[in-house]
């Protein structure tokens, strides 16, 4: 068919998506993420989805898996997997306004990732709408805690995925427009720092401040960064009184790395830091872990198909390997065919300049239809 003929309209589509973008739900609030899941869940009874609601753990919100009518339901297919928490706190709509202009729009995760999973959305009751249907049956898992490594959605995801044949991921497109079919190794790690208290003004010089001990390690973390392995200390706390040397000072880091041995090695070298003066104590534990994605010939060819599927669209689509870790490095480690990016083109992610094309919803809907009726 010509799939030229969708009827996609962006501008519509992005009247629709407002909404869950003024729904702002960052990971860390489990009430607002639950507002979102609100929104979704209605979106998706409305297009005649089968909902189930999988209560939040951990203190993460709820996720939602989603069944479309099919005649082969029940039958391994298409798991299109996507989050709907976000970095952006309650409040972000005030500095970073939802707001449309010469082809853009702003928004708090409106290109990571909820504009790519309306799209997705869009394209599965679109070919409904039409009289159109995928050759496999489609589920739609959406879930709450991505944006911090998934550590209570892992064991969900990678047991969905392990039931159909095919997964596809609407994180955001590439810089030039393609998807990604690989992703780089990330480890999460917690510090902690500990010092001796003394009063600061009283008797200063008998404290050893772990905030102190602190900043050592920082400068030394991130000085331990190569091409192949990087650190980036990205959350500091310490201290309770300004008048107190601290006593106590966390961190978090997030580590990457292209290979898992590179990672495993900075995993090593993180884990065997110690305090820098014999008064003073350091530690490093491993928090979340996402493993390196390397691309099998499954993944390569799903890719392959995607890439046919553009070209009838009159559109190129690249391929690359990406860091910036997504829950295909769990399914893609897996050994599942799986394709990621296919979300909506844009940039800024995580930034008060986060923002999308606009047409890209119409161009991705389109890509995401066309690729469903293509899978079998």
């Amino acid at each position: 068919m010509d799939l030229t003929a969708l009827p996609f309209d962006a501008g519509a589509m992005l009247a629709r998506l407002k909404p869950w973008i003024l729904c702002e739900s960052p990971t860390h609030d489990a009430a607002a993420v639950n507002r979102m899941m609100d929104l979704a869940a209605w979106e998706l009874a409305s297009s005649g989805a089968s909902i189930e609601r999988i209560p939040g753990r951990m203190g993460f919100g709820d996720c939602l898996r989603a069944r479309f009518p099919h005649r082969k339901a029940g039958t391994p297919g298409i798991l299109v997997m996507a989050h709907l928490d976000t970095v952006h706190p309650v409040g972000t709509l005030a500095d970073l306004p939802f707001r449309e202009e010469d082809g853009r729009c702003w928004g708090p995760g409106i290109w990571d990732m909820k504009g790519g999973t309306f799209a997705a959305l869009e394209a599965i009751r679109s070919l409904a709408a039409t009289g159109l249907a995928s050759p496999l049956p489609v589920t739609l898992l959406l879930t709450s805690d991505e944006e911090v490594g998934s550590p209570s959605t892992r064991d969900l995801i990678e047991a969905e995925a392990g039931r159909h044949r095919y997964v596809l991921v609407p994180e955001p497109a590439t810089p030039d427009r393609g998807v990604i079919t690989g992703r780089f190794a990330i480890a999460r790690f917690h510090l902690k720092a500990e010092g001796r208290p003394s009063h600061a003004g009283a008797a200063l010089a008998e404290g050893r401040s772990a905030i102190r001990e602190m900043a050592r390690q920082t400068l030394a973390i991130e000085d331990m960064t190569t091409p192949d392995c990087t650190f980036s200390v990205g959350i500091v706390a310490g201290g309770q009184w300004v008048n107190c040397v601290a006593t106590t000072c966390e961190g978090e880091v997030l580590s990457m790395a292209k290979r898992q041995a590179d990672l495993d090695a900075g995993v090593a070298r993180m884990l065997a830091l110690q305090g820098s003066t014999p008064e003073t104590r350091f530690t490093a534990t491993r928090t979340v872990t996402r493993p390196v994605w390397e691309p099998n010939a499954a993944c390569l060819g799903l890719y392959e198909r995607a890439k046919g599927v553009a070209a009838r669209l009159g559109l190129t689509l690249p391929h690359h390997s990406a860091g910036g870790g997504s829950d295909a490095n769990f399914t893609g480690a897996l050994g599942i065919a799986s394709l990621d990016g296919l979300g909506l083109v844009g940039g800024y992610g995580h930034t008060l300049n986060e923002q999308i094309e606009v047409a890209s919803l119409a161009e991705r809907a389109r890509l995401m239809a066309g690729l469903l009726l293509e899978l079998d």
